[in-house]
């Protein structure tokens, strides 16, 4: 049996991975330096969670967790004298196992970027790190984080060290003093960077979480980028609330994108979601929405002022716009096929990707960063490439996260990750998640491609 449309759907598939994109030749360590409670391992994992989604393949190394590891009893701040020469064998150990796991992540797992989370406050140890990634062919971006407002620290060390496995089943008031002694221990050969001796270094410097900032030599884009979004990113405590649009005309038809107004249930979504918010008690809230009508219909009910993004309208899904997946099924068999292969990178004709998307959301997700309480009405696939940021979930998984209809999450940014609050307004409404459907390999089989098709709900 011939299948003229295969060469096709190899093409288009050609076309989409020729079509992400490649941020750096060479791969780059990014080098944390700075007193303990200066607020190095959540930048790390920001850092590598915003990576990760704009697509560089990104890996956080924290040296702590080595440390852990090799020992598994902390004691107390004296593990971290300078004089303790049992200990700081083992510490440069950990830092060594680190730095062959970073080349084992470059040279076998094909990675763009690891995040080295450490101390890294002596001259020496950073110098070890530069002669090791020259040797390999790496590029070398510190990012220094320099504190001393003692409510901030004070603040970074209830919020992060309380929960360290050091301090597991350890008086509160213990752990504070003991703590307070292991900076005193770093503090005593602190060296930072120099903005004479390191002039000839990349990096930027971070002044009491974001007040101020000093920036030397950006090397590429992948530095630049690096510097924007650590320039955009702060820790004032807020929450980010998203809702999808309510219930459309076009989603009662089954048909996917289009400009339709709400349907009644999604008018009655709409006045709840105002009720919702109104009993949030939200200082300073922002609303957003999106270009189209049911978001702005959504958040008229609020009676509150709103901005609207171009960047938050929905995936444009071409010539398939408002077509039924039974009708995109019978019209565009080869197409149908191809977006079950790799639903993240495929592309509607004459339309948009998910990949897309995360490109167009990335001024959303700065400014998000920057803003404080936020509510956000969008669309399915808007909601999901916000949820997969601030989740931390993988390309792959991103256009299968379950976002329904007249459901809000809060979304509250925590120490280490995001806490996640989910609240259905008991307004019933369809139903337009698809399941993932089984993979079928078309590189060995292509004919299956076409013939299998996965039940869609």
């Amino acid at each position: 049996m011939e299948f003229p449309q295969l060469e096709y759907l190899r093409r288009r598939r050609c076309d989409s991975a020729a079509s992400v994109p490649q941020f750096c030749n060479s791969p780059t360590m990014i080098v944390m330096v700075g007193l303990p409670a200066r607020g190095k391992t959540y930048i790390s994992k920001k850092l590598t969670r915003y990576l990760n989604w704009i697509g560089v393949p990104t890996k956080m190394f924290n040296v702590g967790q080595y440390r852990r590891e090799a020992v598994k009893i902390y004691k107390n701040f004296e593990f971290f004298k300078p004089d303790n020469e049992e200990a700081m064998k083992i510490r440069k150990a950990c830092a060594t196992a680190a730095l062959k796991d970073v080349a084992a992540y470059f040279s076998k797992e094909q990675g763009q970027v690891a995040v080295f989370d450490a101390t890294n406050t002596t001259r020496e140890r950073r110098a070890i790190i530069l002669s090791y990634a020259k040797e390999r062919g790496y590029k070398v971006f510190f990012v220094e984080s320099i504190c001393d407002d003692p409510e901030i620290i004070a603040e970074n060390i209830k919020q992060v060290k309380f929960g360290s496995p050091d301090y597991v089943d350890r008086d509160i008031d213990e752990a504070l003093e003991d703590f307070s002694r292991r900076i005193e221990c770093y503090r005593a050969s602190y060296m930072p960077m120099d903005d004479e001796e390191d002039r000839k270094l990349s990096y930027i410097k971070i002044f009491d979480v974001g007040s101020r900032y000093l920036v030397n030599r950006v090397q590429d884009h992948i530095q630049s980028r690096i510097v924007y979004y650590l320039m955009n990113i702060h820790v004032t405590p807020r929450s980010i609330y998203l809702s999808r649009h309510g219930e459309s005309e076009l989603n009662l038809l089954g048909r996917i994108g289009g400009d339709s107004g709400l349907s009644p249930r999604g008018q009655k979504y709409a006045n709840a979601l105002a009720t919702f918010i109104r009993g949030q008690n939200i200082r300073e809230l922002k609303v957003w929405t999106s270009h189209m009508k049911r978001t702005i219909q959504t958040a008229e009910a609020l009676g509150v002022q709103y901005e609207q993004w171009k960047a938050l309208n929905e995936i444009d899904a071409g010539v398939c716009e408002e077509l039924t997946y039974e009708e995109i099924q019978e019209n565009f068999p080869e197409e149908f096929a191809l977006r079950d292969q790799d639903k993240y990178r495929y592309r509607y004709p004459k339309g948009e990707s998910y990949e897309d998307l995360v490109h167009r959301l990335e001024p959303v997700i700065m400014e998000l960063e920057r803003q404080e309480n936020v509510l956000v009405v969008c669309h399915q696939a808007i909601f999901r490439c916000l949820l997969a940021y601030f989740l931390d979930k993988p390309a792959d998984e991103l256009p299968y996260l379950r976002c329904p209809l007249h459901t809000v999450l809060k979304l509250t940014p925590v120490a280490y990750g995001c806490k996640v609050e989910s609240f259905f307004l008991n307004i019933e409404a369809v139903n337009t998640h698809r399941e993932r459907p089984v993979n079928v390999d078309i590189n060995r089989n292509p004919e299956e491609a076409l013939l299998t098709v996965p039940e869609h709900v």
